[in-house]
C-alpha cells in the first residue's frame, strides 16, 4: 500500500485497526511513535546499486490502556510527516514488536489494516547460479499397446 492509499482509507474508516498475519489484532491501545522515510542504499548479490525508500510506521504498545488511536489523528501526523521531512507518495512498511522487531507491508481487508509478512528474495537470480525452476512436464500413459518396451515389443 502507498501513502496516498492509507490516506484515502483514513478518511473513511471509524477506527485504526491493525491485524496480524495470524489474524489476531494489535492491542487497540497501540501508538504509531514514528512516521519516517527510510531510504537504503544497497548493491545487490549480482553487484547492482540499487536504492529503496518506504513510508515507515512504527507501531507501538504502551500501559495506557484507554489510548485508541482516532483516524483523523493518524492523517495529520501523516500529514505532518509529509511536509517537514518531505515524505512523497512511497510504499508503506510497518514496524511492529511481537518476540522481536517485525517489518510489514501493509493492506486493507475492508475493515482492517493488515501486516503483511515481508520475504527475502534474490534480486539479481542471473547472476547467483541459481538453476531455473524445473518444470513439471505431464507425461503421457503408457499402455502395452502404445509401448514399445511391453512383452511381445521390439524395443529390447
Amino acid at each position: 500500500m502507498i501513502l496516498s492509499q492509507i490516506k484515502k482509507l483514513l478518511s473513511t474508516v471509524e477506527t485504526v485497526k491493525f491485524q496480524l498475519p495470524n489474524g489476531t489484532l494489535v492491542p487497540e491501545h497501540f501508538h504509531v511513535t514514528e512516521v519516517g522515510l527510510i531510504t537504503k542504499n544497497f548493491i545487490d548479490c549480482g553487484g547492482t546499486v540499487r536504492k529503496e525508500t518506504v513510508v515507515n510506521f512504527q507501531l507501538w504498545n504502551a500501559n495506557d490502556f484507554e489510548h485508541r488511536l482516532k483516524p483523523q489523528r493518524l492523517l495529520n501526523i501523516i500529514t505532518l510527516s509529509e511536509k517537514v521531512l518531505g515524505i512523497e507518495d512511497f510504499e508503506i512498511e510497518v514496524e511492529y514488536q511481537d518476540m522481536t522487531i517485525g517489518k510489514y507491508d501493509l493492506e486493507f481487508n475492508g475493515e482492517n489494516f493488515e501486516l503483511v509478512n515481508k520475504k527475502t528474495a534474490c534480486l539479481a537470480l542471473d547472476m547467483c547460479g541459481i538453476p531455473p525452476a524445473i518444470q513439471k512436464i505431464k507425461s503421457a500413459v503408457l499402455t502395452p499397446e502404445s509401448s514399445c518396451c511391453s512383452p511381445g515389443g521390439s524395443c529390447c
